[in-house]
């Protein structure tokens, strides 16, 4: 199964794709999505055309999405849901599914700590995944939560089996 794992950001949206075949995991690619544009609806626009072409080069067979956390700025939550939404929308557009996590169960399944920093997390993603290069903390963050989202997904799965045998 190929994942694409999407960390939202109107700036910068990170993603990254891996091959999950049983336990093992595979990097594919991973980058960040700079947006452009002089307004919102530009930016938004620039993501949506980014990802897009992303989802059609790699053809990934599931998505993942780190969930929105709310903080003191309402403003700036509410662009971050904005791109969140792009981030949600593309892969759908092609009809995948996606999971969606908290950014606590992805650290938690990456790392084993739920407060895990930025830097741990992409160390864990380098051991998971030997010999990936990086294109930033976003790229990681992305590849982490195709990580979670590759563990999560495995275990219904393992279950089913289990059940039906």
């Amino acid at each position: 199964m190929r994942v694409l794992g999407i960390d939202p950001g109107l700036r910068n949206l990170g993603w990254g794709v891996i091959d999950v075949e049983g336990s093992r995991l595979a990097h594919v690619a991973n980058g960040i999505c700079h947006s452009e544009g002089a307004d919102l609806a530009g930016r938004l626009l620039s993501l949506h055309r980014q990802l897009t072409e992303i989802v059609a080069r790699h053809a990934p067979q599931a998505a993942a999405v780190e969930q929105t956390f709310v903080n003191k700025d309402g403003a700036g939550t509410l662009k971050l849901g904005q791109a969140r939404g792009i981030a949600m929308l593309v892969p759908a557009q092609f009809g995948l599914t996606v999971g969606e996590y908290a950014p606590n169960t992805v650290k938690k399944t990456v790392v084993g700590v739920g407060h895990a920093a930025k830097d741990q997390v992409a160390h864990m993603v380098r051991v998971q995944l030997p010999g990936v290069e990086l294109a930033g903390p976003d790229a990681a963050d992305a590849l982490a939560i195709a990580i979670c989202h590759a563990h999560h997904a495995r275990i219904p799965a393992a279950m089913a089996r289990r059940v039906g045998a």
